[in-house]
């Protein structure tokens, strides 16, 4: 009798434990902040973020072209050489 107590208990603790998981990291999750505070931030800095943003994008093309540009060279490179080699006959 004792051991179907215990393991009664056992699956209560287990299943509330399970239901209540989800309200705990609800709990621990800090609240959004709001929008009007980054808005409060001075208007010199936004300007002067952006050039570098914009930066950084062509940046980034640029090392896209350059990857492009590579992989392109060396699919040429592999044409030019299977149309260098003769046909092998095949048995």
């Amino acid at each position: 009798m004792k051991t179907r107590f215990a393991k009664l208990t056992l699956a209560l603790i287990i299943s509330a434990s399970i239901g209540l998981s989800p309200l705990a990291v609800m709990a621990a999750d800090p609240a959004p902040a709001p929008a009007a505070v980054p808005a409060a931030a001075p208007a010199d800095s936004a300007p002067a973020a952006q050039p570098e943003k914009a930066a950084k994008k062509t940046a980034k093309k640029s090392k896209k072209d350059k990857k492009a540009e590579k992989k392109a060279k060396k699919k040429s490179k592999k044409k030019a050489k299977a149309a260098q080699e003769p046909a092998a006959p095949q048995q």
